[in-house]
């Protein structure tokens, strides 16, 4: 006992002298490292994502035990942070201290806030996420496909695990509304089939790459149908017969996050998390009739270019109704979303200093999730570089894709926009890995709309029509400053959201509905868009107005962008020194 207990004491002794030897960029430096890896290790799909194999046989744990469990050790991690004096840090080095503790905090405060109990939304989810996994994992070696059989062999866990987290929302009281659940079969049925060969997760092994053998394919092939008999098939309808029984049943006839158990102080958290600003949803909701006015205004002008004669309604319905102004085919919509961002690929080197690598590509929206889900999304490429960003086209309903918006959707969903920004930041050398993965809604969402407009300054928007278009993606976004804080702080019904909606925006009903369910089933996330791309707009008309003829667009973007995904607070600080520095030379 004695000998065990000297080498005690003495490990501790190292320990104790190695805490004391270090400096606080060491002790910093180290606890960044360890908090990537704890991150990785919880959740094996961001691994994968990020470019790391070392968990692509893994699903996450999301039981009630793994969240107490992850929440306990986040804690611990704060607690670190906080013993280590951020002010003897170098610059860059308070810039991630302050980033990755506002990170801590927000996942701290929604644990509190019990956020996890509603795991999913009407657009959102493992279930909507999973069928996706050959697009997303690794697939060139044998090693490869046992780990993607692994992963579907899990997926039964992995559906219990989050129906446990929302029994536990039934018990507490925090359950979607039923409003958004309509329609839920639809992304559920599609995976429950009678032929394994038939699911999408299936595809895999229907063609092999030539570095995988004919005996490993038959055996691989057998393995995959067995995982998707026995767990992938049976996953999907205990999802949906939980849906069925309880879920829906208990869904709630609120709408507002601020219906919710402690609903007004979470959803103020909400939007200080959304837009990384110390502000209210009051203040949030008076811009938003403020830009909705000088838009409305903007909108006149398109008019009387067009020699349009009426009010802006009757030219609304004009746009909704026209059938000149629709795609006919499928095919038509994406060739003119290609040769869009053929023209902006040939125009970039005149708006930055530096591009990214890594190419994007046009996807269209899976068919299970197109008439839920909305008009386009961005797909991230693997931080490894091992596959493409993806710019995903939703055709379905091919009356609410208006081709005036093709534009102003493309330069958000890729070019300048999401691909640029999203792509250069996982390209980005000298930062710690979890800023190279870090996405602040304000940032990405604020940055895609600034770009939108970038179109403007290269040539683009030429037909009044497509201007108009443009116009009325910046009103959707301001609209969404107004109807989101309506509907879950100041009381406003589906109803008058979608009235103001339709009163104020060219999007088509469909797409209208489709949005409004989507702010109501995700609370302040749509707030980020506008509030950052005021922000970035604000910051730019200082640097403009400050160096004058000096002003250099290519160098401002850099400033911008060099630093990746970051909080408002710190991108204006950015700039700030930008312009310090700028004026001593």
């Amino acid at each position: 006992m004695r000998a065990k207990t000297l080498v005690l004491i003495a490990f501790a002794t190292i320990v104790s002298s190695r805490a004391y030897a270090e400096t606080p960029s060491e002790q910093f430096a180290q606890l960044l490292k360890d908090t990537w890896e704890f991150e990785l290790r919880e959740n094996p799909l961001f691994a994968t994502e990020a470019g790391d194999n070392r968990y692509n046989d893994q699903l996450p744990r999301e039981s009630l035990e793994a969240q107490r469990e992850r929440i306990a050790q986040r804690r611990k991690l704060f607690q670190r942070l906080e013993q280590i004096d951020r002010d003897v840090l170098p610059r860059e080095d308070q810039i991630n201290y302050d980033i990755f503790g506002r990170q801590l905090q927000t996942k701290i405060k929604e644990y509190q806030f019990q956020a996890h109990f509603i795991p999913i939304t009407n657009r959102e989810g493992f279930h909507i996420s999973f069928p996706e996994l050959p697009k997303n994992v690794p697939l060139d070696s044998v090693d490869d496909y046992e780990n993607y059989i692994s992963r579907l062999g899990q997926f039964r866990r992995y559906t219990q695990d989050h129906i446990e987290l929302m029994r536990a929302g039934i018990e507490h009281q925090l359950v979607l509304p039923a409003v958004v659940l309509e329609g839920y079969q639809a992304m559920l049925k599609p995976h429950i089939v009678q032929d394994v060969t038939q699911s999408l997760l299936y595809a895999p092994f229907e063609k092999f790459p030539e570095r995988v053998g004919k005996e490993d394919r038959d055996r691989l092939a057998a393995s995959g149908r067995q995982a998707i008999e026995r767990s992938v098939v049976p996953g999907y309808q205990a999802f949906l017969t939980f849906m069925q029984q309880e879920y829906v049943p208990a869904a709630r006839g609120s709408i507002a996050a601020a219906a919710l158990p402690d609903g007004r102080a979470y959803y103020r958290h909400l939007v200080r998390k959304f837009t990384t600003l110390e502000i209210t949803p009051e203040a949030v909701h008076e811009i938003g009739q403020i830009e909705v006015a000088r838009i409305r205004d903007d909108m006149h002008q398109v008019m009387k270019r067009v020699q349009f004669e009426g009010d802006l309604s009757a030219f609304i319905k004009q746009l909704r109704t026209d059938p000149r102004f629709y795609p006919k085919t499928k095919e038509e919509l994406l060739q003119k979303t290609a040769y869009v961002l053929k023209k902006m690929d040939g125009e970039l080197p005149a708006l930055f200093k530096r591009l990214p690598r890594t190419p994007y590509g046009i996807r269209v929206v899976p068919d299970y999730i197109a008439p839920k889900t909305t008009t386009a999304y961005y797909s991230l490429p693997a931080g490894d570089g091992s596959r493409a960003g993806f710019y995903y086209v939703n055709t379905y309903r091919l009356d609410s894709r208006p081709l005036y918006q093709v534009e102003a959707l493309s330069f958000h969903e890729a070019v300048p926009g999401h691909h640029l920004q999203l792509a250069l930041q996982q390209e980005l050398t000298g930062l710690p890995e979890f800023r190279r993965f870090t996405s602040f809604t304000a940032f990405v969402e604020g940055w895609a709309l600034y770009a939108e407009r970038l179109g403007l300054e290269v040539g683009f928007y030429e037909d009044p029509y497509s201007d108009y278009g443009r116009l009325s993606y910046e009103m959707w976004r301001a609209c969404r400053l107004v109807v989101d804080t309506g509907m879950h702080h100041l009381g406003w019904t589906r109803k008058r959201a979608i009235e103001f909606m339709v009163a104020n925006t060219a999007l088509s009903i469909h797409n209208i509905e489709a949005e409004v369910d989507r702010y109501i089933a995700w609370p302040g996330q749509a707030l980020g868009y506008k509030m950052g791309e005021l922000k970035i707009r604000e910051l730019r008309q200082r640097a403009e107005q400050q160096l004058g003829d000096d002003f250099d667009i290519r160098e401002f973007h850099d400033v911008v962008l060099r630093s990746g995904s970051i909080p408002l607070d710190v991108l204006e600080e950015n700039v700030t020194l930008y312009l310090r520095q700028a004026s001593q030379r």
